[in-house]
């Protein structure tokens, strides 16, 4: 086999592994991104046209610095590229009154950290909220919060600009290039591939749903990939034009996790819910998907809450995503080598995140630290530890 030499290497260019080759290509690194496919593509997590981003998440605080810099971030891609990327036309949480397992509710979770964060919101009853959103469905006793700074990403174009970038900058890209193993040395990591091996002196593991097969038994039971639908429905004849200038929002209704949505794009209006619970391989998984499938989530979640959607106009995608046991990133060193750092997984909620990860993990691969506080997403945090 021919074999190829760079500093780092990033395996895996989706949300995390894009935004990192940028980041260390912007700093002069010798980088190499490789990728099983050609990104973006829509085998993996980084798909769908949109993405929510809010700065208030209930995931826990110390994603809020995060979320907050990546929006910074997302505005100077913008400057320098021109590309369309982050669309802030605000977040809303709607639920009502505790849940049935006495559990906090979303509102108030997420108005707690909009509190402690110093975060722009407000919470308004439902009567205000039907007039200032009238596409909305709501009980009497249901809340809403509102933020103004959240709104939606477009994946697609985000994955796509840091890449340019990260050419422009110097990285080299080895693309629909299959790593099928990562190989350890006390100097080195080799990666053999179906193409060539390559040596790095570093690498970074941003392959998502690929990423335990890629580390070993350990890993593939950490990280389990979940089959994920989107559905989109068009509007019918008499929906209020409203629609169009919607904000983004999740609506926790008790019963699995909730659905979200997004404001009409051309017609259309996208809703799905992270079910994280049908676990597949991503090598071999059905990614087709049907109409009894968005006619099932229609009833189930959206009839009744939102007005002016038709579900016998649709159109649907599947995507992974890939979860922890607590529903947490992992961003930590690999156990077989301290030349490898695991970025990965997302559990549905990263895309929101990459940039500043992104940039952490630069400033760990090159500095040994990153400004941004990484330690609540160590491997250690596990029941019984890491083994």
């Amino acid at each position: 086999m021919a074999r190829k030499s760079v500093d780092v290497a990033v395996l895996g260019l989706g949300a995390m592994g894009s935004a990192t080759l940028f980041q260390l290509a912007a700093r002069g690194a010798d980088v190499l991104g490789i990728d099983r496919f050609s990104p973006p593509h829509r085998q993996g997590s980084s798909h769908g046209e949109t993405r929510i981003t809010r700065l208030a998440v209930a995931e826990g605080k110390p994603l809020a610095p995060l979320v907050r810099r990546s929006h910074e971030i997302w505005r100077e891609l913008e400057a320098r590229t021109g590309a369309s990327l982050f669309g802030q036309v605000g977040f809303l949480a709607v639920s009502g009154g505790e849940q049935s397992n006495g559990a906090i509710d979303y509102v108030t979770r997420v108005s707690a950290i909009a509190r402690d964060e110093a975060i722009r919101h407000d919470v308004i009853d439902a009567a205000e909220a039907g007039r200032r959103y009238p596409w909305l469905n709501l009980a009497d006793d249901d809340r809403v919060y509102v933020e103004p700074e959240g709104g939606y990403l477009r994946p697609e174009n985000c994955v796509a600009a840091q890449l340019r970038l990260a050419v422009a900058a110097g990285a080299t890209l080895a693309l629909d290039t299959h790593v099928r193993e990562i190989v350890p040395h006390g100097d080195h990591v080799e990666l053999r591939t179906n193409h060539d091996t390559i040596r790095a002196g570093r690498l970074v593991v941003s392959a998502g749903a690929w990423a335990g097969k890629l580390l070993g038994p350990s890993f593939e039971s950490l990280l389990r990939p979940t089959r994920e639908i989107l559905h989109w429905y068009g509007l019918d004849a008499a929906a209020t034009p409203a629609w169009s200038d919607a904000p983004v929002f999740i609506w926790a209704t008790g019963a699995r996790q909730g659905f979200y949505g997004f404001p009409a794009i051309d017609g259309v209006v996208k809703v799905a819910h992270g079910e994280k619970n049908r676990f597949v391989d991503p090598d071999s998984f059905d990614r087709s998907s049907n109409e009894a499938e968005s006619r099932e989530f229609y009833t189930s979640a959206v009839e009744g809450r939102l007005h002016g959607l038709r579900p016998d106009v649709s159109r649907r995608a599947t995507c992974l995503y890939t979860v922890s046991p607590d529903g947490g990133f992992v961003i930590d060193q690999w156990p077989e080598s301290e030349r490898v750092l695991v970025v990965s997984p997302c559990s549905g909620h990263g895309f929101k995140h990459s940039a500043a990860i992104g940039e952490a993990v630069s400033q760990i691969v090159l500095d040994g630290t990153s400004r941004i506080d990484l330690s609540p997403f160590r491997l250690g945090r596990f029941a019984g530890g890491w083994q």
